[in-house]
């Protein structure tokens, strides 16, 4: 899972060192007035939020309360250095270990749920929401005319793309 998630953040940061600061900050409209920064900044904290966790020895993980830093959704570059960290950590640590997912899906204040998980299973996580975002950001660079800065598969889940290539024999 590692492996799959240092793939999605070079991806991303790829895509980052090819948008200048007025393309990273684009707030379009199709989107609800959201930034592709925005859409990294989210993908970033998740990620964080999940590193900080491991790296304490938590065993739980509330990613409500994730630390939020606003710069990096208007800093393509400090957005880059962020995943370089978060990439690093994937290379040294092996992201292993029971955990347990501290969530309020309500719209009432307290009503924490907790959720039996894993670390393991927070990196998929981490990686399925990150491509959801991805499709956003795509949405976003197409607003732009930068539809040719991704890929086809740019945001798009890798069993969809499986699914896409298998061709039917009659």
């Amino acid at each position: 899972m590692q492996a799959e998630c240092k793939q999605n953040l070079n991806q991303l940061s790829f895509l980052l060192g090819s948008l200048s600061t007025e393309q990273y900050n684009y707030k379009s409209e199709l989107l609800s007035g959201a930034s592709i920064g925005q859409h990294i900044r989210h993908i970033i904290e998740f990620y964080t939020c999940l590193k900080e966790s491991f790296c304490l020895n938590l065993t739980q993980i509330n990613y409500d309360k994730r630390k939020r830093d606003k710069s990096i959704e208007q800093d393509a570059k400090k957005a880059i250095l962020t995943i370089d960290k978060l990439i690093d950590f994937l290379n040294e640590e092996k992201v292993v270990g029971k955990a347990a997912l501290v969530a309020n899906f309500s719209l009432e204040e307290d009503h924490d749920c907790i959720v039996p998980s894993s670390y393991r299973r927070e990196l998929a996580y981490c990686l399925e929401h990150s491509i959801h975002h991805q499709a956003l950001i795509k949405i976003s660079l197409t607003d732009q005319g930068l539809r040719h800065l991704v890929d086809d598969n740019f945001g798009v889940a890798p069993s969809t793309t499986k699914a896409c290539q298998i061709k039917v024999v009659k």
